[in-house]
């Protein structure tokens, strides 16, 4: 430990003697300093002992040795030595009673020590304190590197708690704890969520401290939190992939500082996967799905083996993302025009219904969960964000995940009803949350496609209903929607789509050009017969005509359209015109 006023008088060769503050003399001593200034203040840090003989002080005016030792009091001096036998015999009451009354430890040199053997035992003495804390800081980082290799993560956070005498717990790169120590502080650790979240919005390597939260109650030796946490980034990417936090009683010393800094760098290496390493298991991954996709799930059994456990024997849901901006070019493509926001909003829920836990049972069939929030950094980049979402929990829930890039697409297979098909839901849900109130979608923002429930016979029929389900988003203007949505809702919310407009309004021109004329109102005939499903009577007596004046309409509509009625594909674009041009 550092210097402190008891070691120095404690010192057999300076023989000091205290006369005032006796009961203060465990204070550090960050440095001993000569000045025989009236005002040494402005020349005063903060954790010295000044050492003066009251060459230019008038020791004995207790007045001025009030406004004296008040103002080295002030400024954080933590110890007065007094020089005897030069300007004063001995130390004038005045200032032994002005120390006494500040409680400032004053201390009597003798005339045979030198101030310069004062300061040369503080020095050696802080010296000595730095090469302990570096040694102990190897020793340190010997045990924690040891722990990691034989215990993991967790086993060096048990070392690192040991170090620092407090706790420390990681975090994973969606903001949860993922191990702690000891046991107590998962709970803890669980309360600076948001501090670890902000953290992590800020480029890596990037720090805080947090202070207690005063009064929070734990399960452990202590009663509330009133530490001191530390906060540190981990990763060598612009994001940071996780972050480490410590908490003590008190700041870190030198030593302490060494061990979380061997911390910081052990668990950057143990989370930051190697690029070779990474790069080949998303090869692998690549080859595992294109094999899916072609109808071959034995070979890409073989060659997945046991890097995604067992999610090629249970039902998976395939998820399917696009930036928006990939989304409207692929509609353009698709000469639809560019994609465009519904009269519903660009903000309205896939279903209405609470959605699922983050305990990871999955989404509910048709719903979505509007938690957790999204940073600004994960919005400007929706496939780095939604890849440590759905990796992060399915690492939680010791499920397996396969991710992989596709071409302007991010193609993810998650176990059905698991965690991450769960955390998908919520992010999406998040992401739509934090739009803003304007229409239409940024291009940089996420559309999402979930297909059905699939084993690996059917993946490529999964990958389409993906594609499916991404489609419809797309054009709701939506961040996900689901397969099964499609297929348990009415397929009227599709006609809201301007493609499908626009067709059914030059589908129909024709006929709304000669009603127009007065001629006769064909496009409600045609509505009145379709309604009624060519039944004549029926649908003469809707309109309150003879039924031979409207087959005669009718013969006017094939006429006008080119087209027979007795076609049922002609009769069902026809009703859907009907039905998209009076959707609105």
């Amino acid at each position: 430990m550092p210097p402190t006023l008891a070691s120095l008088v404690h010192h057999s060769a300076l023989k000091l003697t205290v006369r005032a503050g006796g009961d203060r003399l465990d204070v550090p001593v960050r440095w001993a300093h000569v000045s025989e200034l009236a005002d040494p203040v402005p020349y005063m840090e903060g954790g010295e002992l000044l050492l003066i003989t009251a060459l230019k002080l008038d020791a004995e005016d207790p007045e001025a040795m009030r406004r004296y030792v008040k103002r080295l009091s002030k400024a954080g001096v933590v110890g007065l030595g007094f020089a005897v036998g030069v300007a004063y015999e001995e130390i004038p009451q005045a200032l032994v009673d002005a120390a006494e009354e500040e409680g400032l430890p004053l201390l009597e040199v003798p005339r045979r020590t030198p101030f310069l053997a004062i300061s040369k035992a503080v020095s050696a003495a802080i010296a000595a304190d730095q090469y302990r804390a570096v040694t102990d800081g190897f020793a340190a980082q010997r045990e924690l590197t040891k722990q990691a290799l034989t215990d993991g993560p967790q086993g060096l956070l048990g070392a690192l708690a040991a170090q620092v005498d407090g706790w420390a717990a990681l975090y994973d790169a969606s903001g949860a704890v993922v191990a702690a120590a000891p046991e107590w502080a998962g709970r803890r650790a669980a309360r600076l969520t948001a501090e670890v979240e902000r953290l992590r919005e800020r480029p890596a390597p990037a720090s805080a401290v947090v202070g207690g939260s005063g009064g929070a109650e734990r399960s452990g030796p202590d009663e509330r939190y009133d530490d001191r946490v530390e906060l540190h980034s981990l990763g060598t990417g612009r994001r940071p992939r996780a972050a480490l936090a410590v908490g003590t009683a008190s700041a870190l010393g030198t030593a302490e500082r060494y061990a979380v800094h061997s911390a910081i760098a052990l668990l950057t290496l143990a989370t930051e996967r190697s690029r070779p390493l990474q790069a080949a298991q998303q090869r692998i991954g690549a080859a595992v799905l294109r094999m899916l996709l072609a109808g071959e799930p034995d070979h890409a059994r073989a060659v997945a083996g046991d890097l995604y456990g067992d999610l090629l024997d249970a039902p998976f849901r395939v998820i399917v993302a696009e930036r928006a901006s990939a989304a409207r070019a692929h509609a353009e493509r698709q000469g639809r025009g560019p994609a465009t926001t519904p009269a519903d909003g660009p903000h309205a829920r896939v279903t209405p219904g609470d959605g699922p836990t983050a305990e990871g049972r999955g989404p509910a069939r048709g719903s979505v969960d509007a938690r957790p929030a999204v940073g600004a950094e994960t919005a400007q980049d929706p496939f780095g964000g939604l890849t440590e979402v759905v990796e992060s929990a399915g690492a939680r829930a010791g499920e397996a995940v396969l991710v992989v890039p596709r071409g302007e697409q991010l193609v993810a297979l998650a176990t059905d009803g698991g965690a991450a098909v769960a955390a998908c839901a919520r992010y999406a849900a998040s992401l739509e949350a934090t739009r803003g109130t304007g229409e239409g979608v940024d291009e940089d923002e996420l559309v999402v496609g979930l297909s059905a429930p699939a084993g690996p016979i059917a993946a490529a029929a999964a990958y389409k209903q993906a594609e499916q389900a991404l489609s419809v988003a797309r054009r709701r203007g939506r961040v996900l929607v689901e397969h099964e949505q499609l297929a348990a809702g009415s397929v009227l919310p599709l006609l809201a789509d301007d493609a499908v407009k626009a067709f059914a309004d030059g589908l129909l021109r024709a006929l709304h050009e000669h009603d127009a004329t007065g001629r006769g109102d064909l496009v409600a005939s045609l509505r009145a017969w379709l309604s009624r499903h060519g039944q004549w009577d029926a649908a003469a007596a809707d309109l309150r005509v003879h039924r031979h004046t409207l087959r005669y309409r009718m013969r006017r509509v094939e006429e006008i359209l080119g087209r027979s009625l007795d076609d049922p594909d002609v009769r069902m674009e026809l009703w859907l015109a009907l039905k998209a041009t009076t959707s609105d």
